[in-house]
């Protein structure tokens, strides 16, 4: 049987950021259960802001058919993202709203996140959640949260 092949996109692109960080440790636990890992970077496919007008001069632009293309390689992905003003940051949700637009069967996506404070996080999960995706929240320290997502990087050395 051939291994599970998994997307894992972090999505944040700041230095240092512990999205990306968490992704990796994410990456590195598929690869441990043979599972055939690719992590990429939304910066590899600049995308410009949706706008209906733009798609209706110019088409889909090439890196969201390239990414579409990518996902419906994987037969899963992971996006690993942080929450901005109860939702996901505009960088994903720009993507994902250029990505559905390829006229491509879908695929199925999960997402995980960081949080800082107990209850931030629910909003963001439930707008991933109304598209079908699989979501899940990890806790950065605070009030005895017993797997913080800094430990998961730290046990990683990441």
């Amino acid at each position: 049987m051939a291994a599970l092949k998994i997307l894992v996109i972090p999505g944040s692109l700041r230095t240092g950021s512990l999205n990306a960080k968490l992704a990796a440790a994410a990456a590195y636990e598929f690869v441990q259960a043979d599972a055939e890992v690719t992590r990429i970077s939304l910066g590899d496919f600049p995308l410009p802001i949706y706008d209906g007008d733009l798609q209706n001069k110019s088409g889909v632009p090439k890196n969201a058919i390239n990414l579409k293309r990518m996902i419906g390689a994987h037969h899963g992905v992971l996006i690993v993202t942080p929450e901005y003003n109860s939702s996901v940051p505009p960088l994903v949700k720009n993507t994902i709203d250029w990505v559905t637009r390829v006229q491509d069967p879908g695929t199925g996506v999960s997402r995980a996140g960081v949080r800082d404070r107990r209850g931030v996080g629910k909003p963001a999960r439930r707008h991933a959640s109304a598209g079908g995706a699989a979501t899940d929240t990890f806790r950065l320290p605070r009030d005895g949260d017993t797997e913080p997502a800094r430990t998961v990087v730290r046990r990683r050395g990441l």
